[in-house]
């Protein structure tokens, strides 16, 4: 079995070494950090991870600025935050500028372990289509299968894994109405903790990066009170690859 590498960044010793010891037990590879300095400095001297989990406060560089920075430097690795509950704001930002996910303190160790295997699943999910298919087609957008990257117009698309995997799932689903809570476990997994806020807000970051004008989208439609559909602005085309007509 590949090895699951995973950033633990928590100024907290208590909270820090909670983390760490229920990760390993799972069967993770921790590397911990107690400030955002250290955890930018591993990368920087070449430490690389599948998943990092991040305090929101910390003194120094915080875990909104870790998030900025690993997120510039990767758009693979899955970012989930550590927030209070006084810290819903921080929360959408953080999601806006490119975290999968936040898990709010205090937390059971179940929570945070299915969190971050449902993270850590779908890379895995994704390297087995990858084994079948090649690539899918809809209207200006190609998404490569195989390095899990979506180009538009042959212009490759700035997206997080999340990103990545709800338009996959989108443009599987082409003309489809898909409501919240299917996006929520089709993507967050199953018995997702979360509410639905993660989804909206994730549309939202999609719509401005593939929509001409996100207020008026013609790709990912809404569907009041439902939820939302890969639209006629983009019908599916071609959606097998050439090895699998």
């Amino acid at each position: 079995m590949d090895e699951k590498r995973i950033l633990v960044c928590e100024d907290e010793d208590a909270i820090r070494e909670f983390v760490v010891i229920h990760l390993k037990r799972s069967g993770y590879d921790v590397y911990d950090a107690d400030s955002g300095e250290k955890a930018i400095e591993a990368w920087k001297n070449g430490m690389r991870f599948d998943i990092a989990l991040l305090d929101i406060m910390m003194p120094g560089i915080d875990g909104t600025q870790v998030c900025r920075f690993l997120r510039s430097e990767s758009s693979t690795i899955g970012i989930i935050m550590l927030s209070a509950k006084s810290q819903e704001m921080d929360k959408v930002n953080c999601l806006m500028m490119g975290a999968d996910d936040y898990v709010t303190k205090p937390f059971s160790p179940s929570e945070l372990i299915a969190r971050v295997d449902a993270i850590y699943r779908r890379v895995s999910v994704s390297r087995l289509a990858a084994d079948n298919e090649s690539e899918l087609v809809s209207g200006p957008f190609r998404v490569d299968l195989r390095s899990r990257r979506i180009t538009k117009d042959g212009e490759p698309l700035d997206i997080t894994q999340v990103e990545y995997h709800i338009l996959e799932y989108f443009i599987r689903n082409a003309g489809n109405a898909v409501d919240r809570r299917t996006l929520l476990n089709k993507i967050w997994g199953e018995g997702y903790y979360g509410d639905d806020k993660i989804v909206d807000v994730n549309i939202r970051r999609i719509r401005m990066k593939i929509e001409e004008d996100p207020s008026n989208p013609k790709y990912i439609q809404t569907v009041w009170g439902f939820g939302y559909k890969w639209g006629a602005g983009a019908r599916a085309d071609g959606e097998r690859s050439a090895a699998n007509p």
